[in-house]
């Protein structure tokens, strides 16, 4: 049996628990009245509890959180394991300072980075210019299996 629970506070130890796990993270943010298209990225949670990822500082998304800063994250465990998600909303900022730490941090948990391969993206994608986004949660919800 799955349970849902919605919340406005932060997030649960478990919550964060699951959320540290290299999962892919869908996030949608708001677009007037085109209907949210999720896009899936790799994101860390902090310490402080917010949910952060990196991306070109010219996205189509970057844009339209310029324009409404609201965006919402949605985490699933993987096919095999019990039910469990965990989706965050609230405002984000878009922030320069950080990106690239936080890509070299993203880049070693999603990638083995004695690949070669791995490794010689990272380095490209090193060159490149990152925005960081930075989503304050205002409403959690969850399922657990």
């Amino acid at each position: 049996m799955t349970t849902e629970t919605a919340m406005s506070t932060p997030l649960t130890a478990p919550d964060l628990a699951f959320l540290r796990r290299p999962l892919h993270g869908f996030l949608s943010v708001a677009a007037g009245p085109l209907p949210p298209q999720p896009r899936p990225v790799w994101f860390e949670v902090t310490e402080a509890g917010t949910i952060q990822l990196f991306t070109y500082p010219d996205a189509p998304k970057v844009r339209r959180l310029r324009r409404d800063p609201r965006a919402s994250i949605v985490v699933a465990a993987p096919v095999g394991e019990p039910e469990q998600w965990v989706s965050v909303s609230g405002r984000v900022t878009i922030e320069s300072e950080g990106a690239h730490a936080l890509l070299d941090r993203l880049a070693a948990r999603y990638w083995d980075l004695d690949d070669p391969g791995h490794a010689a993206d990272l380095a490209t994608m090193r060159s490149e210019e990152w925005a960081r986004i930075v989503i304050r949660p205002e409403s959690v919800h969850r399922a657990t299996g």
